[in-house]
């Protein structure tokens, strides 16, 4: 999938010359935590965010510096007086914005998202703001995909077919797994030298299309100790 695929179309902006209480107003009219700025042809200039808005002399919360350190920094004193004390959405608003094109795969999308710590990412085309991935856009993706899975029922070579292709694709997948399916269920057999992997086993085994249930007779192995613990269908030893 990719950004053009999830994103909320017509996105909430907020004009460049826009005061402050009005980009409020927007953000709290429609429940949302930042918004882009834009000058008068859509196209995006900037970013506000609640982050920007958390130090305000208003608030008694603008930030404080020993006097020496005054002394030597006037010149980013006097801008971060502007950002608390401002009432323009341009001289407060995040310039520096990451964005994206609508044909920018959700998994870059998702990894400027962590890198940057950001809750969204305009999407632009020629410039021009057409849309935004936000954390919740994302979440509605994913919900339409789980819903949309197939629910018609699958004869047992299929569902073995398809775990053993999982497993396959699956660089931690064990060799040597035995797995057998009979009315849906399936049924793993083998041994593991991480415990960590029986549960990624059943994941990947319970979320083919088709499986009722995942029966486990894994033995997991502690390689230092021989220590030998079965399935859960099985006992310690």
């Amino acid at each position: 999938m990719n950004a053009g695929e999830v994103m909320s179309r017509n996105p909430i902006a907020v004009p460049a010359e826009a005061g402050l209480a009005e980009a409020l107003r927007l953000m709290f009219d429609h429940r949302i935590s930042g918004l882009p700025v834009v000058d008068g042809k859509a196209g995006l200039v900037g970013i506000l965010t609640e982050g920007d808005l958390l130090r305000r002399s208003e608030l008694g919360t603008a930030g404080q510096r020993s006097r020496w350190l005054d002394l030597l920094m006037t010149g980013r004193l006097a801008s971060e007086y502007v950002r608390s004390n401002t009432r323009r959405v341009s001289e407060i608003m995040t310039r520096d914005v990451v964005s994206v094109t609508e044909d920018t795969p959700l998994a870059e999308v998702v990894r400027l998202v962590e890198r940057h710590r950001i809750k969204r990412v305009p999407v632009l085309r020629d410039g021009a703001l057409i849309g935004i991935v936000s954390r919740a856009d994302l979440l509605h993706a994913l919900q339409r995909l789980l819903v949309a899975e197939p629910k018609t029922a699958a004869s047992d070579e299929t569902i073995r077919r398809h775990v053993l292709d999982e497993l396959a694709r699956a660089p931690w997948a064990p060799h040597g797994l035995t797995v057998d399916v009979a009315n849906g269920v399936v049924t793993l057999d083998g041994v593991i030298l991480d415990e960590q992997k029986r549960s990624a086993l059943r994941v990947a085994a319970e979320n083919v299309p088709g499986v009722k249930a995942v029966v486990d007779h894994i033995v997991w192995v502690e390689p230092v100790t021989g220590w030998v613990v079965e399935g859960p269908s099985g006992k310690e030893s």
